[in-house]
């Protein structure tokens, strides 16, 4: 439970909102104790006058003391009435102010969370899946809502109203009250075990439902894929395999929910006849008067919700210390991505590796080992080899998605951890080999990094990307929306998509990272030729696993196994023996059986 201290703070925030709603909390139920106490007196007056009025043989005598008597009376039911509805209003105030205060908490809560998200690098997102990600902002914030606010506002409700009533029920009989209320523990028990059955079982359900909605979303981004092998039937069966699942534990779910209201009813019904007959004995005894044991019924009325409410308050506590938990595992991680100086000044482009080595912590693989090279403002540098030689690696370490394991990056001479990394990635443009774009339109997804842009300028970087032909195709042109993921445009469109999106930012580094592997060679050519005018005054690095992409570039790198075992330009490295040649004499090959078939 102490992991529920990390709310205090958000409690702090919104003191006002608590304090307002205990005063609320107070008054509520001052006025539903007052009118218990109004039939009290009604009853007992009723009872001490009416020998009164047998005894009364003069008609006008009897018909005036009962018009006193009617007119008590009904003052006593017009006050029940007038505080019935200032506990209405003082109830609608109590939840204004606590049930806010808990919307304001998961608010800012969410906020935090995701903030937090945000800052953690790359290598935290390795190590944790999307769905559990997305389960600590939804459900686990959602349970510790429960927590801040219905199960505290019913449990300041519950001690409240045990303080107020129970005292005094004590000073009026405390034998009385003991009976009265022995079967209210017995409630508050059984309740915490059923509510805890019904959420073990809704846990059960919850993750049926979150594997069926895996598989139903699956199969929609892979309905290609289903189709293509004939899977259609066996994919309904799994998902009519999940659903029976889904089924079974729902009906489980219900079976324990039919327990819940009959045990509510028996155990007040216990308790209504416990102070029917334990009062009768004591009112016959002359300890207690009939008005007390109307008061002790509605009484035990008004305990009655609370007392169920505790077991459901202890249980909604205990959900919510394990889901606070579980978001301060990830809140206390600390991104390993920190700026030394904060330097947010523009950059010239000048990046400069020296004898960098890189290992990924969770899989042990040396993705890079004492690579050097540099690359100035104007420069293209091509790096070139086959997959998992640590192309992409590199990529990342230049837009400090990872910090290098050993040796040094320089960024216009600086180390690159004096940089701000935001501002860095801001002056950098990055085109990744696994191409994602946003459910939205081409324009939205063009213009996501400089959403203030032009429409010629948009224009001109769809114009360099090879795209303009492609949109002004579409009927909607640039408004057309595309899929989940792209899903909509061919693979060679998302990438030409993704190139324009980095040439509206004006970057003064562009990294395109295998972005042409899914166009044709003349549309790859066209590309590259257009971004030659782009290239001039910028930092590139050109990577893939084709020649024809890097063949132009003014250096060339290739890499094997993480290191580069080569450099040159392509006249130079053509005319040596090595891995390069090798591959182009290779792809060359391919390229000529392409051609005559």
């Amino acid at each position: 439970m102490k992991s529920l201290l990390t709310l205090n703070p958000y409690f702090f925030r919104y003191k006002y909102y608590f304090l307002l709603g205990v005063v609320f909390v107070v008054l509520s139920n001052l006025f539903a104790i007052y009118p218990a106490q109004m039939v009290r007196s009604s009853f007992d007056l009723v009872a001490l006058n009416i020998d009164k009025i047998d005894n009364l043989k003069d008609p006008t005598e009897r018909k005036a003391f009962m018009d006193v008597m009617e007119v008590a009376v009904l003052k006593f039911g017009l006050l029940i009435v007038a505080m019935a509805l200032l506990r209405g209003l003082f109830l609608f105030f109590m939840r204004q102010t606590i049930i806010v205060m808990s919307r304001h908490i998961e608010f800012d809560q969410k906020n935090d969370i995701y903030e937090q998200y945000q800052n953690l690098p790359l290598s935290f997102y390795r190590r944790n899946n999307t769905g559990d990600l997305m389960a600590r902002i939804s459900e686990d914030v959602s349970r510790i809502r429960m927590y801040t606010g219905p199960a505290i506002m019913y449990g300041i409700n519950l001690l409240v109203l045990f303080v107020m009533v129970i005292s005094y029920m004590v000073s009026v009989n405390a034998e009385f009250t003991m009976y009265v209320l022995l079967p209210l523990p017995v409630l508050s028990i059984s309740v915490y075990f059923i509510n805890t059955e019904i959420e073990k079982r809704s846990d059960l359900i919850q993750k049926s439902l979150s594997n069926l909605s895996t598989f139903v979303q699956e199969a929609f981004s892979g309905i290609r894929v289903i189709k293509a092998y004939g899977r259609e039937q066996d994919s309904a069966d799994k998902f009519a395999e999940e659903s029976n699942e889904y089924r079974h534990r729902s009906i489980q779910l219900g079976n324990v929910n039919a327990w819940f209201s009959p045990l509510i009813l028996s155990l007040i019904g216990i308790s209504t006849i416990l102070t029917v007959y334990v009062g009768g004995q004591q009112a016959i005894q002359g300890k207690v008067s009939t008005g007390n044991i109307a008061e002790f019924l509605i009484y035990v009325n008004m305990l009655t919700w609370p007392v169920t409410s505790l077991g459901w308050v202890i249980s909604i506590a205990q959900r919510a210390a394990v889901s606070q938990t579980r978001i301060n595992e990830f809140l206390d991680n600390k991104s390993e991505i920190v700026s030394v100086e904060n330097r947010e000044t523009p950059i010239r482009g000048v990046i400069e590796f020296q004898n960098v080595s890189f290992t990924y912590a969770d899989t042990g693989i040396e993705a890079l080992k004492n690579v050097s090279f540099k690359a100035s403002p104007g420069q293209s540098i091509g790096i070139l080899g086959n997959t998992g030689c640590g192309k992409s690696t590199l990529a990342n370490l230049v837009v400090r998605l990872f910090d290098a394991g050993s040796g040094q990056i320089l960024i216009d001479g600086q180390p690159i951890q004096s940089w701000n990394p935001r501002s860095l990635r801001k002056q950098m443009s990055y085109v990744q080999q696994d191409v994602f774009l946003f459910s939205d339109t081409i324009r939205n997804n063009i213009l996501f990094g400089n959403p203030e842009l032009g429409e010629a300028e948009m224009r001109n970087a769809s114009l360099q990307s090879d795209l303009l032909e492609n949109v002004e195709g579409f009927e909607n042109k640039f408004e057309t929306m595309i899929g989940e993921r792209g899903i909509t445009l061919s693979g060679g469109q998302k990438q030409r998509v993704s190139i324009a999106r980095a040439l509206v930012l004006k970057p003064r580094v562009l990294i395109l990272d295998d972005c042409l592997s899914a166009v044709d060679t003349r549309t790859e050519n066209t590309i590259l030729s257009h971004l030659k005018e782009e290239m001039k005054d910028k930092t590139t690095l050109i990577i893939s696993h084709r020649i024809s992409s890097v063949n132009l570039a003014d250096t060339i790198l290739v890499m094997d196994e993480g290191r580069i075992v080569q450099s040159g330009n392509h006249d130079e490295l053509i005319k040596v023996d090595g891995p390069y040649k090798a591959l182009y004499e290779k792809q060359l090959v391919t390229e000529e059986r392409g051609t005559d078939l």
